[in-house]
């Protein structure tokens, strides 16, 4: 299996296989985690005015929200897709690094963040047709979709059902795979997490946001070491995407769609990246994913949790950066801009 090619920007990124989803870390584990665990990058998310860049657009009669930063250029744009309890702040550390060269748009899929619920029952398909739509209305096709989670698994079926919109794919930590079977477990330990996140008001919300315990005991499963992470990013980027009402039909739809006969199908080029630690989709379900994709390539984010573009932002940024930069061309990897010649 060919790999991404190394570099020093990576950091704590490997290759490795793994036989099942791992507990939680313990609160003092926290201090081996590397200096780039928590390390935001540049520009600071927190100096855009994210005001400006919401919009909202009218799909089969309901609004979908999404941000839009950066301008159209040579670049293909990006557009991000969160996943299950998410919005689309999931992706506050990564959006003003991208928009630097290239717009990106970040949805909150229907039912999650500011996207009113949709007219019919949530599902991966259902979700798959409106991001598609979101794509023809933005003109972002073909995209570089990522999506992580949830997120993952309906980019994947986007591949599948409209390969003209996904230029090339991300899938991290993506559901699609395993949710049918051994990880129910863990799925449903997250779930009950969103619920206690459900139940508690934005002022007690904030209180755990700031108190790197708390974050710790709450979010554990979710991000590998949660008190290490600035807890303004733990709330924005994380907690406030709990309460929605499209909660519960996503998380029947991710356990009950199979689509694994179909991922054959996808075409474009495709990285499968993940967390090693990650306590909620097992690390070896990339192997499933590379195995069932063809000419897929698989990294993995050592002592990383659910999340690696909130835990280690300037190493998933910089993976990201080097899949946006070769191109695959007659089953070589050259360089985007060799590539294009």
């Amino acid at each position: 299996m060919r790999q991404l090619p190394r570099s020093s920007r990576l950091g704590r990124l490997r290759t490795i296989n793994f036989p099942m989803a791992v507990p939680p870390a313990r609160p003092g584990a926290a201090r081996h985690a590397g200096d780039d665990y928590g390390q935001g990058d540049t520009p600071d998310w927190r100096s855009v005015d994210w005001g400006a860049h919401l919009h909202r657009v009218e799909i089969a009669g309901h609004e979908v929200n999404y941000a839009d930063l950066g301008e159209p250029s040579r670049h293909r744009p990006i557009l991000f897709i969160h996943g299950l309890a998410g919005q689309w702040q999931n992706w506050l550390e990564n959006i003003p690094h991208f928009a630097q060269d290239r717009r990106v748009v970040a949805v909150d899929l229907p039912g999650f963040g500011m996207s009113d619920m949709p007219g019919e029952k949530i599902s991966i398909e259902l979700y798959g047709r409106v991001v598609a739509e979101l794509c023809e209305r933005l003109d972002l096709a073909p995209a570089v979709v990522v999506g992580n989670s949830m997120g993952g698994f309906v980019a994947a079926e986007l591949a599948i059902t409209s390969p003209e919109t996904v230029e090339r794919l991300m899938l991290l930590a993506s559901a699609g795979v395993s949710q049918m079977d051994a990880a129910k477990r863990p799925v449903m330990a997250a779930a009950k997490v969103a619920g206690l996140l459900a139940t508690s008001n934005v002022a007690q919300m904030k209180l755990v946001a700031r108190r790197p315990r708390a974050r710790h005991w709450v979010l554990s499963l979710v991000a590998r070491y949660p008190g290490r992470l600035k807890g303004d990013l733990m709330f924005e980027g994380m907690m406030k995407g709990a309460n929605k009402p499209g909660f519960e039909d996503a998380l029947l739809a991710c356990l009950s769609y199979d689509f694994r006969d179909r991922l054959p199908q996808i075409g474009c080029p495709t990285l499968v990246a993940w967390g090693e630690k990650d306590a909620i989709i097992p690390a070896r379900d990339a192997d499933k994913f590379v195995e069932l994709i063809p000419g897929a390539r698989k990294v993995i984010f050592e002592d990383t949790g659910h999340v690696p573009m909130l835990e280690r932002p300037r190493t998933f940024n910089a993976c990201l950066d080097e899949f946006l930069e070769h191109a695959v061309q007659e089953g070589e990897l050259e360089r985007e801009g060799e590539a294009a010649a």
